[in-house]
């Protein structure tokens, strides 16, 4: 296996052209600029809207990603679906591409499953996909899926499969779910990662291993600062310059307020696009974005075609 995946991550966020297709050339260049400000790749998270592109798209822009040159070890791709099959076609191909993890949501259509049922989905993936399998990360976000990943069931996935089962994202938002996650399971090499960079000064110290964070999208050298910096004098300051961005994002219409700061950014308005059901920002939500960014300094250095 590769080595672990650790530091700052983001959910990229998959550009679309006017068809509505995934944009390969913005996409990649994208995630280059990432990889650039030392982000990882967690592609086809739920800020990807990955949840609305097809297990092919997918596919097809992992091999378009790796065909470019980006390094498979940076990546983490979101290879969770309802359909077994599908999520096991998803985790096989990433896991032969040589990715760094995969991170997998439980089946999330049918509410109120078993805890046997979702143990019995991730054990049919780590057992069908093979001795190949790359480290799974399982992907709490139960206010979306309704399917909790718990302690017991990590307790039960990393008995069985200690090779593969390697950490978690928490997107509760439950500060004492995330540290409890780390307190119960860092000491037997369990990789958690909170999905705000506003934990990161909490979760440091304790084991965490870094954040998955949708506005590392935009902001990915801050984010990494808090990330190198949570040890020195200047780590309260990190902290707060991050989160002051973080609020600017804050909210239901994340997703499009982040793709209307890279069109904005980029000079790309085609970078605002969004694939239904999700719908762009109004202009005046746009302006208020971008006048915050502003009235703060907020910088995208070398963002391709960045004003």
């Amino acid at each position: 296996m590769t080595d672990r995946i650790r530091g700052v991550l983001a959910p990229v966020l998959t550009p679309f052209n006017a068809q509505l297709e995934p944009d390969v050339p913005r996409f990649i260049a994208h995630c280059r600029w990432l990889l650039g400000h030392k982000a990882g790749l967690a592609v086809f998270g739920t800020n990807s809207e990955a949840a609305s592109i097809t297990a092919s798209e997918r596919m097809a822009l992992t091999d378009a990603l790796l065909e470019a040159g980006l390094p498979a070890g940076r990546m983490m791709p979101g290879t969770g679906a309802c359909a077994l099959p599908e999520a096991v076609a998803l985790s096989r191909h990433a896991s032969k591409a040589g990715a760094a993890g995969l991170l997998v949501l439980p089946p999330f259509f049918f509410k109120g499953v078993s805890e046997e049922g979702v143990f019995a989905y991730y054990a049919e993936i780590i057992e069908r996909v093979g001795s190949g399998c790359a480290r799974i990360y399982l992907y709490h976000i139960p206010q979306l899926t309704c399917v909790p990943i718990t302690l017991s069931l990590i307790e039960r996935l990393l008995r069985r499969y200690p090779e593969v089962i390697a950490g978690a994202k928490d997107s509760s938002g439950d500060w004492a779910h995330t540290q409890a996650m780390i307190d119960n399971f860092a000491g037997a090499g369990f990789d958690v990662f909170p999905a705000s960079e506003s934990f990161l000064s909490a979760a440091l110290p304790l084991g965490g291993a870094g954040c998955i964070s949708a506005t590392v999208n935009v902001n990915p050298a801050g984010i990494h600062r808090v990330f190198e910096g949570w040890r020195s004098a200047e780590a309260p300051r990190l902290q707060s310059d991050a989160d002051r961005v973080r609020k600017v994002f804050q909210g239901p219409q994340m997703i499009p307020a982040m793709k209307q700061v890279l069109a904005s950014w980029s000079g790309d308005p085609q970078w605002a696009t969004v694939r239904p059901p999700l719908v762009e920002l109004d202009k005046a939500a746009g302006d208020r974005v971008i006048a915050e960014l502003n009235a703060m300094a907020f910088d995208m250095q070398g963002y391709p075609g960045a004003r």
